[in-house]
Protein backbone atom coordinates (compact mmCIF):
# COMPACT_ATOMS: atom_id res chain seq x y z
CA UNK A 1 0.00 0.00 0.00
CA UNK A 2 1.15 3.20 -0.68
CA UNK A 3 0.68 6.71 1.35
CA UNK A 4 3.21 9.24 0.09
CA UNK A 5 3.53 9.88 -3.50
CA UNK A 6 6.30 11.64 -5.98
CA UNK A 7 4.25 14.63 -5.36
CA UNK A 8 4.37 14.43 -1.99
CA UNK A 9 8.52 15.00 -2.31
CA UNK A 10 7.80 17.74 -5.25
CA UNK A 11 5.67 19.43 -2.79
CA UNK A 12 8.70 20.12 -0.15
CA UNK A 13 11.30 20.47 -3.01
CA UNK A 14 9.14 23.38 -3.78
CA UNK A 15 9.10 24.14 -0.42
CA UNK A 16 13.03 24.84 -0.16
CA UNK A 17 12.18 26.97 -3.57
CA UNK A 18 9.13 29.05 -2.41
CA UNK A 19 9.83 29.45 1.83
CA UNK A 20 7.30 31.32 2.70
CA UNK A 21 3.49 31.97 3.96
CA UNK A 22 1.95 33.53 1.15
CA UNK A 23 3.08 30.77 -1.34
CA UNK A 24 1.87 27.78 0.96
CA UNK A 25 -1.69 29.15 1.66
CA UNK A 26 -1.43 29.42 -2.02
CA UNK A 27 -0.71 26.04 -1.94
CA UNK A 28 -2.52 24.77 1.06
CA UNK A 29 -4.47 22.03 -0.71
CA UNK A 30 -1.25 20.10 -1.96
CA UNK A 31 -0.06 19.58 1.46
CA UNK A 32 -3.33 18.72 2.71
CA UNK A 33 -3.25 15.96 -0.39
CA UNK A 34 0.21 15.18 -0.43
CA UNK A 35 1.52 15.72 2.97
CA UNK A 36 -0.71 15.61 6.01
CA UNK A 37 -4.02 13.21 4.66
CA UNK A 38 -0.95 10.61 4.04
CA UNK A 39 1.06 10.73 7.19
CA UNK A 40 -2.48 10.77 9.30
CA UNK A 41 -3.46 7.63 6.80
CA UNK A 42 0.11 6.03 7.46
CA UNK A 43 -0.01 6.94 11.52
CA UNK A 44 -3.29 4.85 11.72
CA UNK A 45 -1.77 2.37 9.20
CA UNK A 46 1.94 1.65 10.49
CA UNK A 47 0.17 2.38 14.13
CA UNK A 48 -2.22 -0.96 13.95
CA UNK A 49 0.85 -2.90 13.08
CA UNK A 50 3.89 -1.44 15.12
CA UNK A 51 0.95 -2.84 18.27
CA UNK A 52 2.80 -6.45 17.22
CA UNK A 53 5.89 -5.20 18.45
CA UNK A 54 4.84 -2.81 21.37
CA UNK A 55 0.82 -3.22 22.19
CA UNK A 56 0.79 0.16 23.74
CA UNK A 57 2.45 2.37 21.38
CA UNK A 58 0.95 5.73 20.64
CA UNK A 59 -0.06 6.54 17.15
CA UNK A 60 -1.66 9.40 17.06
CA UNK A 61 -2.85 10.41 13.51
CA UNK A 62 -3.10 14.62 14.79
CA UNK A 63 -0.68 17.12 14.80
CA UNK A 64 1.57 17.73 17.72
CA UNK A 65 0.38 13.84 18.47
CA UNK A 66 2.43 11.35 15.69
CA UNK A 67 2.80 14.37 13.22
CA UNK A 68 4.46 17.94 13.35
CA UNK A 69 3.63 21.09 12.06
CA UNK A 70 4.92 22.33 8.61
CA UNK A 71 5.70 25.85 10.08
CA UNK A 72 8.74 26.20 12.35
CA UNK A 73 9.45 27.51 15.54
CA UNK A 74 11.55 30.24 14.65
CA UNK A 75 11.87 31.82 18.33
CA UNK A 76 15.14 29.95 19.08
CA UNK A 77 16.38 29.19 16.12
CA UNK A 78 18.83 30.08 13.95
CA UNK A 79 16.81 29.18 10.79
CA UNK A 80 14.35 31.54 10.16
CA UNK A 81 12.16 29.87 7.05
CA UNK A 82 8.82 30.00 7.78
CA UNK A 83 8.36 26.28 6.75
CA UNK A 84 10.01 22.80 7.46
CA UNK A 85 11.30 20.60 4.52
CA UNK A 86 11.16 17.98 6.42
CA UNK A 87 8.33 15.92 7.52
CA UNK A 88 8.77 13.98 10.89
CA UNK A 89 6.40 10.87 11.85
CA UNK A 90 7.05 9.43 15.77
CA UNK A 91 4.93 6.83 17.80
CA UNK A 92 6.10 6.82 21.17
CA UNK A 93 5.20 4.44 24.40
CA UNK A 94 4.30 6.32 27.53
CA UNK A 95 2.36 9.34 28.90
CA UNK A 96 5.28 11.57 28.65
CA UNK A 97 6.46 14.11 26.23
CA UNK A 98 6.50 12.35 22.67
CA UNK A 99 10.58 13.07 22.56
CA UNK A 100 11.78 12.18 25.77
CA UNK A 101 9.86 8.81 25.25
CA UNK A 102 10.93 5.49 23.70
CA UNK A 103 10.33 6.27 20.05
CA UNK A 104 9.69 4.89 16.79
CA UNK A 105 10.68 7.87 14.86
CA UNK A 106 10.81 8.58 10.77
CA UNK A 107 11.66 11.56 9.00
CA UNK A 108 11.59 12.49 4.78
CA UNK A 109 12.60 15.12 2.74
CA UNK A 110 13.54 15.48 -1.13
CA UNK A 111 16.88 13.74 -0.41
CA UNK A 112 16.78 11.89 2.54
CA UNK A 113 14.61 8.66 4.47
CA UNK A 114 15.49 8.00 7.85
CA UNK A 115 14.04 5.98 10.38
CA UNK A 116 15.33 5.43 13.80
CA UNK A 117 14.50 4.50 17.30
CA UNK A 118 15.63 6.14 21.00
CA UNK A 119 15.40 10.16 21.96
CA UNK A 120 17.20 12.01 19.99
CA UNK A 121 18.18 14.87 22.44
CA UNK A 122 18.02 14.48 26.21
CA UNK A 123 16.16 17.34 27.85
CA UNK A 124 18.24 18.05 31.65
CA UNK A 125 15.52 15.55 33.53
CA UNK A 126 16.12 12.60 30.79
CA UNK A 127 20.26 13.52 30.69
CA UNK A 128 20.31 13.43 34.70
CA UNK A 129 18.08 10.07 34.59
CA UNK A 130 19.90 8.08 31.80
CA UNK A 131 23.30 8.93 33.70
CA UNK A 132 22.12 8.03 36.65
CA UNK A 133 20.71 4.62 35.13
CA UNK A 134 24.05 3.63 33.56
CA UNK A 135 25.75 3.70 36.93
CA UNK A 136 24.35 0.66 37.75
CA UNK A 137 27.28 -1.77 35.69
CA UNK A 138 24.66 -3.98 34.31
CA UNK A 139 22.24 -1.18 32.44
CA UNK A 140 25.34 -0.05 31.08
CA UNK A 141 26.55 -3.12 30.12
CA UNK A 142 23.11 -4.06 28.67
CA UNK A 143 23.38 -0.61 26.28
CA UNK A 144 26.98 -1.15 25.23
CA UNK A 145 26.13 -4.74 23.64
CA UNK A 146 22.87 -3.29 22.00
CA UNK A 147 24.87 -0.59 20.57
CA UNK A 148 27.39 -3.23 19.23
CA UNK A 149 25.08 -5.78 17.75
CA UNK A 150 22.78 -2.94 16.30
CA UNK A 151 26.36 -1.22 14.91
CA UNK A 152 27.35 -4.75 13.11
CA UNK A 153 23.69 -4.70 11.30
CA UNK A 154 24.62 -1.57 9.95
CA UNK A 155 22.79 1.12 11.86
CA UNK A 156 24.57 4.08 13.27
CA UNK A 157 24.57 5.98 16.39
CA UNK A 158 25.17 9.77 17.11
CA UNK A 159 28.63 10.73 18.21
CA UNK A 160 29.27 11.57 21.84
CA UNK A 161 28.40 14.93 22.82
CA UNK A 162 30.45 15.77 26.04
CA UNK A 163 34.09 16.22 26.37
CA UNK A 164 34.63 15.91 29.90
CA UNK A 165 32.97 12.93 32.11
CA UNK A 166 29.87 14.42 34.26
CA UNK A 167 30.36 14.14 38.18
CA UNK A 168 30.22 10.62 38.97
CA UNK A 169 31.97 9.26 36.43
CA UNK A 170 35.54 8.87 35.66
CA UNK A 171 37.75 7.29 32.85
CA UNK A 172 38.82 3.91 34.87
CA UNK A 173 34.88 2.90 34.77
CA UNK A 174 34.31 0.08 32.89
CA UNK A 175 31.82 2.42 30.67
CA UNK A 176 31.69 5.97 31.66
CA UNK A 177 32.17 6.65 27.48
CA UNK A 178 28.20 6.13 27.60
CA UNK A 179 27.78 8.74 30.09
CA UNK A 180 29.48 11.37 27.24
CA UNK A 181 25.96 11.39 24.90
CA UNK A 182 23.81 13.88 24.95
CA UNK A 183 21.32 11.33 23.36
CA UNK A 184 20.59 7.94 22.56
CA UNK A 185 18.91 6.56 19.06
CA UNK A 186 19.85 4.28 16.67
CA UNK A 187 19.30 5.43 12.95
CA UNK A 188 19.28 4.22 9.72
CA UNK A 189 19.58 5.87 6.27
CA UNK A 190 17.40 3.96 3.07
CA UNK A 191 17.03 5.23 -0.11
CA UNK A 192 14.59 8.48 -0.20
CA UNK A 193 12.20 7.07 -2.83
CA UNK A 194 11.24 4.70 -0.49
CA UNK A 195 8.77 6.93 1.18
CA UNK A 196 6.41 6.58 -2.16
CA UNK A 197 6.82 2.43 -2.11
CA UNK A 198 4.41 0.27 -1.92
CA UNK A 199 6.92 -1.63 0.60
CA UNK A 200 7.03 1.51 2.97
CA UNK A 201 5.55 -0.31 5.72
CA UNK A 202 7.18 -3.85 5.49
CA UNK A 203 10.88 -1.83 5.14
CA UNK A 204 10.36 0.74 8.41
CA UNK A 205 8.22 -2.48 10.46
CA UNK A 206 12.16 -4.71 9.56
CA UNK A 207 13.58 -1.92 11.09
CA UNK A 208 12.27 -1.23 14.26
CA UNK A 209 11.96 -4.93 14.96
CA UNK A 210 15.94 -4.95 14.63
CA UNK A 211 16.07 -1.53 17.28
CA UNK A 212 13.41 -2.91 19.69
CA UNK A 213 16.10 -4.19 21.94
CA UNK A 214 17.58 -0.05 22.23
CA UNK A 215 13.48 1.01 22.39
CA UNK A 216 13.06 -1.48 25.23
CA UNK A 217 16.05 -0.51 27.37
CA UNK A 218 15.07 3.02 26.72
CA UNK A 219 11.31 2.15 28.04
CA UNK A 220 13.00 0.64 31.56
CA UNK A 221 14.95 3.48 32.00
CA UNK A 222 12.40 6.38 31.90
CA UNK A 223 10.41 3.74 34.05
CA UNK A 224 13.01 4.74 37.25
CA UNK A 225 13.11 8.84 37.09
CA UNK A 226 10.72 11.53 37.06
CA UNK A 227 10.58 13.72 34.10
CA UNK A 228 8.65 17.23 34.36
CA UNK A 229 6.86 19.90 31.75
CA UNK A 230 8.33 22.91 32.01
CA UNK A 231 6.27 24.08 34.95
CA UNK A 232 7.81 21.46 36.94
CA UNK A 233 4.19 19.05 36.71
CA UNK A 234 5.12 15.13 36.34
CA UNK A 235 4.80 13.57 33.60
CA UNK A 236 4.51 9.54 34.43
CA UNK A 237 6.16 7.57 31.66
Amino acid sequence: MRFFSKESVDFLQDIRENNNKEWFEDNRYRYDDYILNPSRAFVVEFGEHLQALVPNINAIPKINGSLFRIFRDVRLSKDKTPLKSRIGIVFWRGSGKRLQSASFYLHFSPDELLIASGIRGFSKDSLAGYREYIKDEGHAKELETIMIDLKAKGYSFPEPHYKRYPRGFDKDMSYAHLSLYAAMFAYKGVKPEMIYHDKLIEKAFKIYEDLLPLFEWIYAMSLTFEITDEKGKSLHL
